[in-house]
């Protein structure tokens, strides 16, 4: 089967837009929740310009599926960049106790014009933004201690707003995942499939799995090879559908006749990427600052000292 390119249908979002734009004005910060294995891909193009004017905690969400290595390489890239982030996992409960803390130092200002005021015990509102299938509902979920929002592993379950105090001083503002009518490259959109942000059901799974199956050969070989016990050489094969069948056949996938049952075979990478069975892996990686070149210093002769001695 020939590669193909995935096509998607975000669908439109104009009311979560709306909803976000229409009650920033109640929230005093914003907690945009991202996929730690695809920071880039589930970090919404739009939210920096709905938000305008309001404070951002980015957090990391599902920290325990993704490379720790390249979890610290995107904290420290937030940090050069002025923005303030944290490394969560709200099944684990993985820096949970760093977001009031967080929240209040990112604040203080604040804060500190509302005691001067008389309210010093005026409850923190914060609104929660973030893509489908970004963990927002067990995030709040984990932040009352019990269960607020509905919770199910698919895109598109929260559908309308909802607020919920927790047992922080921080009332929650949830709203639905938001996914950007148009996707700027390919990557992004396949970055969101591999992770679940996009339903399956509108996806050809097959195709999908073949490019998770080339991108995992060629980002984490030893993991993926170790995984399904396939030799280094399947990552080098020239057509993405090739390592998927491959794949199938190593696990046994097949149906009458012998042929490989690449259904299962897709079905099986993608939940078992998704469970962070094959390892903890992290799609994308910041990019890296450049360091401005030093100016070279023209390094003057002796001669041409002597000569400016002179003319001095």
């Amino acid at each position: 089967m020939p590669s193909q390119t995935i096509q998607w249908f975000p669908g439109h979002m104009a009311k979560t837009r709306r909803l976000i734009s229409e009650n920033l004005k109640q929230v005093d910060i914003v907690i945009e929740l991202l996929d730690a294995r695809i920071p880039q891909s589930s970090k919404n193009p739009e939210i920096a310009r709905l938000c305008a004017g309001k404070p951002i905690l980015t957090l990391l969400n599902k920290s325990s599926l993704a490379d720790p290595t390249a979890t610290s390489e995107w904290l420290r890239s937030y940090k050069e960049h002025g923005a303030n982030a944290l490394a969560i996992d709200c099944i684990k409960g993985d820096g949970i106790n760093k977001i009031e803390p967080e929240v209040r130092r990112i604040l203080a200002d604040k804060l500190a014009k509302l005691k001067a005021k008389g309210m010093a015990g005026r409850r923190i509102r914060a609104m929660i933004v973030g893509v489908p299938n970004c963990g927002k509902s067990s995030f709040v979920n984990k932040l009352c201690g019990t269960k607020k929002a509905k919770v199910e592993d698919r895109p598109g379950v929260t559908r309308d707003k909802q607020w919920v105090a927790t047992s922080i001083g921080i009332d929650l503002l949830d709203t639905p995942g938001v996914l950007w009518p148009k996707f700027e490259d390919q990557t992004t959109g396949e970055n969101l499939a591999f992770t679940g942000a996009i339903r399956d059901a509108i996806l050809d799974t097959e195709t999908l799995a073949s490019k998770l199956c080339r991108k995992l050969s060629d980002t984490y070989p030893e993991l993926f090879c170790t995984r399904y016990k396939l030799p280094l050489e399947v990552c080098k094969l020239e057509e993405d559908y090739e390592i998927l069948m491959a794949l199938g056949k190593k696990r046994g996938f097949l149906v009458s006749g012998g042929e490989i049952d690449t259904e299962r075979a897709a079905d099986c990478v993608l939940d078992e990427f998704r469970g962070a069975k094959i390892g903890r892996i992290t799609l994308e990686r910041p990019e890296r600052k450049e360091k401005p070149a030093t100016p070279a210093v023209e390094e003057k002769t002796v001669s041409e000292e002597r000569s400016e001695a002179c003319d001095a």
